[in-house]
């Protein structure tokens, strides 16, 4: 491997850019830059049926807003591309063949239903579900055959038996976990492409990344990355394990309990580098305490082993605060306006805006009012109004299918916001006016307000989804909210009527 610094960042491209991916990017970036280094974007898009093309060009776009910036990537070449796995797909088959000839790996053709069973068996003897090693004792012509059958199969890693995998983060020192707690991993499926695990290890060894530097939910995978790399006969990057961000209540960071989307910020009127100030902030501190600083003044006086392993709480509160010395001790008033006019204060956004309110104006003193929404992070309204005539219930229940159904648009106009309510009226056998009335309030704040499907296309996806989270908080703190089982239900009866749900 190079002697040279070399970090990366490996985003999946599955859904809207996440500030725990730009907090990893940060790191990265400062520690590449802090030793003369580089650092490389690469896309992880074997999971074909998720990965999207608008994903992929979400984060590069919303990391680049952030001011994050990389050596090598999709976008801009390299030495070692291609820079998306899927590209990558046959030095990965490469390494699995090598795995199966040096017998490091075997072919597994257990049923989804032999495993569904044998997962609710170890759970119901309370062990930890991991596959039984069954397709170990196959013998060549017992493979073949069922090859010459055409039957499906995947591609396992073998795993020790007995003693422990040991390795140094750079971080937590000296990691020891046991190859009893390593399940089998799939290393490729049924369809040729290659799981994360494998694409991840050959594509850092064939990219000569020196250092992975990523969140701590990695830890336990590592044993299987450690082992891969000696089973190709290479020399393992050096691991580093940054802690996870937190909710205020030290639960992950999730879009239920905090907006985690990078565009949800963004569009709410934060500034990129009060969001990457505080983003830095969140694992290391300066020497010197400042809380205020740049990325480049992070870099000069990065050291990763004074990162701290406590799980930092993302409060938005401190962000806002943080954000308002910004305002005011970074950039001039003329600077701000200039950011206000970037932002929303624009032509172009108020020209789409009056497109919609120009029906209901009598004055220009009306604009405001119907269009504040628009301009807001969040509206304030009473919970009462949000349920109007109806049952508390209901509206959470309306409101959490609608939350399900929005994820799976992957093109977020009015024309598929529109589909997506016609189509559940239909569904719920209700009148559309009906069924709307509820998600006036939630997105507007109001029963009277711009037509609502072009109001959610100009908020955006992040902002209009976490007003409708908002708003089934306020029904759960008013005790009108799903209960843990009434969710469950609903998932269930989701499934039933709508199809799978996303994420």
């Amino acid at each position: 491997m190079s002697t040279a610094v070399r970090t990366r960042i490996a985003p999946s491209p599955t859904g809207a850019p996440h500030v725990g991916t730009a907090y990893m990017a940060l790191f990265n970036l400062a520690f590449a830059r802090k030793h003369g280094g580089k650092m490389i974007l690469r896309i992880e898009d074997t999971d074909q049926a998720r990965s999207t093309k608008n994903s992929e060009d979400a984060i590069l776009d919303a990391l680049k807003w952030l001011g994050l910036e990389w050596d090598e990537g999709p976008d801009c070449g390299g030495e070692y591309g291609p820079y998306r796995q899927s590209e990558r797909l046959e030095m990965h088959q490469a390494a699995v063949q090598r795995l199966l000839e040096l017998g490091h790996a075997y072919r597994c053709f257990c049923t989804p239903e032999r495993l569904d069973a044998l997962r609710k068996e170890q759970i119901a003897n309370k062990e930890t579900p991991r596959y039984d090693g069954h397709c170990l004792s196959l013998s060549q012509e017992q493979i073949q055959e069922k090859m010459d059958r055409g039957e499906p199969y995947v591609i396992r890693m073998k795993v020790p038996a007995e003693g422990e995998c040991v390795f140094l983060d750079e971080l937590r020192g000296e990691v020891r976990i046991d190859w009893k707690q390593i399940d089998h991993q799939i290393i490729q499926k049924s369809d040729g492409f290659p799981t994360y695990h494998l694409a991840n290890v050959v594509d850092d060894h064939a990219m000569q990344i020196s250092h992975v530097i990523r969140g701590e939910e990695w830890i336990s995978s590592t044993p299987k990355h450690v082992l891969l790399y000696q089973q190709l006969g290479w020399e393992p990057p050096v691991f580093a394990h940054l802690p996870l961000l937190r909710n205020p209540d030290k639960s992950k960071l999730s879009k239920r309990k905090n907006p985690t989307g990078i565009y949800y910020y963004r569009d709410a009127g934060f500034l990129p580098e009060a969001m990457l100030n505080y983003l830095g902030m969140m694992g290391y501190t300066l020497p010197d305490q400042r809380e205020v600083f740049s990325l480049t003044e992070l870099a000069e006086s990065f050291e990763i082993k004074r990162m701290s392993l406590g799980g930092p709480i993302f409060d938005i509160a401190k962000l806002k605060w943080l954000n308002g010395r910004y305002f005011r001790e970074q950039i001039s008033p003329d600077e701000v306006v200039d950011r206000l006019m970037n932002w929303k204060a624009n032509k172009e956004h108020f020209s789409k805006i009056m497109g919609l309110a120009l029906p209901r104006l009598e004055t220009l003193s009306d604009f405001f009012p119907l269009s504040g929404h628009l301009f807001q992070e969040s509206p304030e309204y009473k919970t009462e109004d949000l349920i109007g005539k109806s049952e508390a219930a209901e509206v959470s229940r309306l409101l959490k299918i609608a939350e399900w159904e929005l994820e799976k648009i992957k093109h977020w106009d009015r024309e598929q916001l529109a589909s997506v309510f016609q189509n559940m009226a239909e569904m719920e056998e209700m009148k559309l006016k009906d069924l709307l009335r509820p998600f006036f309030f939630a997105i507007s704040g109001s029963a009277v307000s711009l037509p609502l499907f072009d109001g959610m296309a100009l908020l955006g996806p992040d902002l209009s989804r976490v007003r409708l989270r908002i708003a089934l908080n306020k029904l759960s703190e008013a005790g009108s909210g799903l209960s843990k089982k009434g969710l469950k239900s609903l998932e269930k009866e989701y499934r039933s009527a709508y199809g799978k749900r996303i994420g």
